[in-house]
Formats: C-alpha cells, sequence, structure tokens
C-alpha cells in the first residue's frame, strides 16, 4: 500500500465530504477511491469513517488520524519545497480566519491575485471575531485587530495598522449639529457596538495631547454586526466610529462625514498570527507573504480617504 497516497485520499474525502467529490477533484473513479479507503481501514484495523446513504462522519479514530495525515502531509510538502532546485509550488488547503469586515472590504477584492500566483492552494476563509483555537479547529493562521496577546504556541507578525475614524450622515449633523470635543459627545446619540470576544460596548479611544482617552459608549441602540452598526450610521441613528479602511467609500461618496478630527486615535496594529513550528508550511508563509504585501499597499489609501473626507466637509461648512 502506498501510505502517503492513501493519507491525501483520505483527508481529500474528509474535506469534500464524500467519495464522488472527493473522487472528482482527484480525477480518479469513486470506486478506486472507495476501495483505498477501504484498504487503509482494513491495514490500520479501525474504522474512520461512518457512511450512511445521506451522510459522511468522521469516527472517534478517524479524528484523530485526519489530524495527524494533515500534519504529516504539511510537513512533506514543506520538506518537498525547501529542498534545493525544488519547483513543487504550494498546495493543499489552506484555512484562514479572519473578522468580516476585513474579508469584505481588504481580503476578496484582491483574491484573485492570490489564486492566481497560487493556483494549487484551496483557500478556505472562515469569518468571525471570536477566540479561535487554531490547533483544535484545524485553522492555519488567522487575521486580526489590536495588540495581540502574548502566547507561546503562536507567532503574531505585524502586517500593517488602521485608525478609527469617529462619523456620522450628513441627516444627522444637519439635525443634532456636530460635535466640537469629546465634552459635547454628552449631548449626541452613540451607536454601541458590542463585541464578539466581550459582549460588551467597545469603548472609544482618543488622543489628547499625546495621552489616551477614553469615552464609555451608552445609548439606547446596541448591535454587534459591523455592516448593521455602519447602516444605524447612515441611516442617521447616531454617531459611530469604524476603521478607516471601512470608513473610506462612505467618506469619499458623502455618506458619511468624519468628524471630531482635530482628535487623533491610537493605531490599531494588523496581525497575522500561525501556530509556532519549526517549519512553516509553504501555503501559509505563501499566504503571509501576500497580505502583508496587499495590506503595505492599500494602507495608504485608508488614511489619505479620511483626510479627504474631513477637509471636504471643512470646505462644504
Amino acid at each position: 500500500m502506498d501510505k502517503l497516497r492513501a493519507m491525501r485520499i483520505f483527508v481529500r474525502v474528509v474535506e469534500m465530504n464524500g467519495f464522488a467529490n472527493a473522487a472528482n477533484g482527484l480525477s480518479m473513479p469513486p470506486s478506486t477511491v472507495s476501495r483505498v479507503i477501504k484498504d487503509l481501514e482494513a491495514h490500520l484495523g479501525a474504522r474512520l469513517l461512518q457512511r450512511t446513504t445521506r451522510t459522511l462522519s468522521l469516527t472517534p479514530d478517524g479524528i484523530l488520524y485526519y489530524d495527524h495525515c494533515r500534519r504529516i502531509l504539511s510537513e512533506v510538502d514543506v520538506v518537498e519545497s525547501s529542498l534545493s532546485g525544488s519547483t513543487v509550488p504550494p498546495r493543499g488547503k489552506l484555512r484562514v480566519d479572519m473578522s468580516p469586515s476585513l474579508a469584505r472590504r481588504v481580503i476578496l477584492p484582491s483574491i484573485k491575485d492570490f489564486q492566481g500566483q497560487y493556483p494549487d492552494i484551496d483557500l478556505i476563509l472562515t469569518l468571525g471575531d471570536r477566540p479561535v483555537d487554531l490547533v483544535q479547529e484545524g485553522i492555519d493562521c488567522v487575521l486580526r485587530a489590536g495588540i495581540p496577546e502574548s502566547s507561546a504556541v503562536l507567532v503574531a507578525r505585524r502586517i500593517g495598522s488602521f485608525e478609527w475614524v469617529t462619523c456620522a450622515s450628513p441627516e444627522y449633523l444637519k439635525n443634532h449639529g456636530e460635535p466640537k470635543s469629546l465634552e459635547d459627545l454628552k449631548a449626541h446619540r452613540l451607536v454601541q457596538f458590542l463585541s464578539g470576544r466581550t459582549g460588551r460596548s467597545v469603548d472609544w479611544r482618543f488622543l489628547v495631547d499625546g495621552q489616551e482617552r477614553t469615552v464609555r459608549v451608552s445609548g439606547n441602540l446596541a448591535v454587534n454586526d459591523t455592516d448593521a452598526y455602519v447602516t444605524c450610521g447612515l441611516e442617521g441613528l447616531g454617531l459611530i466610529r469604524i476603521a478607516n479602511f471601512i470608513a473610506r467609500s462612505y467618506l469619499q461618496d458623502g455618506r458619511l462625514v468624519s468628524i471630531l478630527g482635530s482628535y487623533g486615535a491610537p493605531e490599531v496594529p494588523l496581525s497575522i498570527m500561525y501556530p509556532q513550528n519549526r517549519h512553516l508550511s509553504p501555503a501559509v508563509r505563501a499566504f503571509v507573504s501576500w497580505v502583508g504585501q496587499l495590506v503595505r499597499q492599500v494602507e495608504p489609501a485608508w488614511r489619505l480617504a479620511h483626510y479627504r473626507g474631513t477637509s471636504a466637509r471643512l470646505q462644504m461648512g
């Protein structure tokens, strides 16, 4: 038995959730895939998959074997790609977790470029802000905003940063006036954003004379989704504070106006994090390099849009 081949076929069956799908992706008859899995189970003396007419699931032994297969195959790819003169391109499944707003506004608009450079990488993006266990959940790397927590098992590589922009719709400013100072915020409606990690309302932090000052947000409207939060601002329901890469298009077309521009804001690091292994897989290495270059290219435009939005408002005033 070709164990390495059998392991690759087994992993593909699990990831494609079926023999027929795996066979199609591997360009081989379903009967061949089924026979390989049957022979593999006989060799191991363990049942790996539970099969019914409609579902396919891993047994406890299958879960353990699948996890080890992914790690072993990844190590094989690393060794092959690191050999002198190797021409093996990065390949295989790559699971990346990130916030929905970052995916929609930064990553997905440029993802064709990544796929063009690395056609043999099957990219799986999972979107969310909750803490994830990369090892237990089979995630290769995550993109996260904020200062990473110290970790003995994860590497955090900073790839850029962004700033918070305080915004309001023209309609809101017309009806309620514009706050000129942080003290003025007490007289305005502030929409709360609930953190996916803590469930609490996120504070607004500003820089005043080089010192950080916190404004605690409270009010009668709170949401826990970024798109819904932006919609609250667009609909004139209150003031919002969003990342400059989100604010960019709304400031440029005038649907939102940047306010409190005389107050600075602490930069928020943007990092990519992955398990600390002696050998980084070629697929992860490729994505880390690509996303770092992407952020460096687009980051200046985020800040430029902020200042354009502010100056346009001042000229109209």
